[in-house]
């Protein structure tokens, strides 16, 4: 599927395979190239949060086959790292008025490209784009890996990549998101 706005990692076989069941009453379910790695086409990614939260509340052992799901608030495609920084840069961007004067970090999961795409290498520039971009706006945020105000998460599937934002409140009443 290469119209994806949310990734899901599983522990296992047995759970890619109950994952996927559960999942499908979301959206369209679709395996990747990548081991354990599902993507999902939801109609709106706000109310899969929402409802895959009621869910996680019910059934706290749905973790147990489900390692992480991850909501994209943007997904783009790309074809190289230059296409890739711009559309990323973009939408770390336009969220800038909700990171005024917060503590956060990026972080990017990152399925292929291996040799173009490196991680660290992005998040650090994405780190530096917002933060230039908040002091020219007056004020200033800064890098908080402990105790971050959000966190921005970045996962790319092949060329197409989904981007979110989550505050620590976020963090905390979903726990299917982890992150790190």
């Amino acid at each position: 599927m290469k119209n994806w706005n949310v990734v899901v990692t599983v522990f296992d076989q047995q759970g890619y395979r109950r994952a996927r069941s559960l999942l499908s009453q979301f959206g369209d379910v679709g395996q990747t190239e990548f081991y354990n790695v599902l993507v999902i086409r939801v109609p709106d990614v706000s109310t899969f949060t929402r409802d895959i939260a009621d869910l996680v509340d019910r059934d706290i052992s749905i973790l147990n086959d489900i390692s992480r799901i991850m909501p994209a608030h943007a997904v783009f495609n790309f074809q190289d790292t230059e296409q890739f920084e711009q559309q990323a840069r973009a939408a770390v961007l336009g969220w800038a008025k909700e990171f005024i004067g917060r503590a956060f970090y990026v972080r990017l999961h990152r399925r292929g490209l291996r040799s173009s795409i490196r991680s660290s290498v992005e998040e650090r520039f994405l780190d530096d784009a917002l933060l230039t971009e908040l002091k020219k706006q007056g004020s200033p945020g800064r890098i908080d890996f402990e105790a971050p105000d959000m966190v921005i998460d970045i996962e790319t599937v092949g060329h197409r990549a989904g981007i979110s934002r989550w505050s620590r409140e976020d963090l905390r009443r979903l726990p299917f998101l982890c992150i790190d």
